[in-house]
């Protein structure tokens, strides 16, 4: 949603309701019809929907994959968005299997924007020299904790590794 209101151009926050009263007041309106909808459609369907359960991976996975395919084409019709989406696709995985929780990802993909924004003021503001990054302690700590946690998945993975390879050499 967030995502959604800042590619509109609609500032989120307190003043939505004052600033954007339509967009605001359509939310509003489309989550009560929404909810009713769902309520119809829902209770009748439990028994069939819960019967989705006892397809196979192996029959549901290429069907997912298909559809989605299929999907992404339809939009556009180039085969560049098909490339890029079985790109984003592998390195999704490769952050699944290293562990990396995939919400941080979405919400710095949302306010990359803005972030990119402030650092070309803040360049402009200091004419260019990087230096800014760590002249000041506070924006060196700030630093140094975003690297820590950015590579905290993988030194986990790292260790785990070592710790498994240990227990077996001791086992033996």
């Amino acid at each position: 949603m967030l995502g959604a209101l800042l590619s509109y151009g609609v500032q989120p926050g307190p003043r939505l309701y004052i600033d954007y009263p339509e967009v605001f007041w359509s939310v509003i309106i489309s989550m009560y019809l929404g909810n009713i909808v769902l309520l119809v459609l829902n209770l009748p369907l439990i028994p069939y929907i819960a019967k989705l359960l006892d397809v196979p991976k192996q029959f549901l996975i290429p069907i997912i994959l298909f559809l989605s395919l299929i999907g992404v084409y339809l939009v556009s019709f180039n085969t560049f968005d098909l490339v890029m989406m079985v790109v984003i696709g592998v390195i999704a995985v490769g952050i699944r299997i290293l562990d990396y929780p995939l919400a941080p990802l979405l919400l710095g993909f949302i306010l990359g924007g803005m972030l990119e924004d402030n650092l070309r003021r803040a360049l402009m503001i200091s004419d260019g020299s990087l230096a800014f990054l760590w002249e000041r302690p506070i924006t060196a700590t700030i630093m140094v904790i975003t690297l820590l946690t950015i590579s905290a998945p993988l030194i986990s993975s790292i260790r785990k590794r070592r710790i498994r390879v240990l227990t077996a050499r001791l086992s033996q």
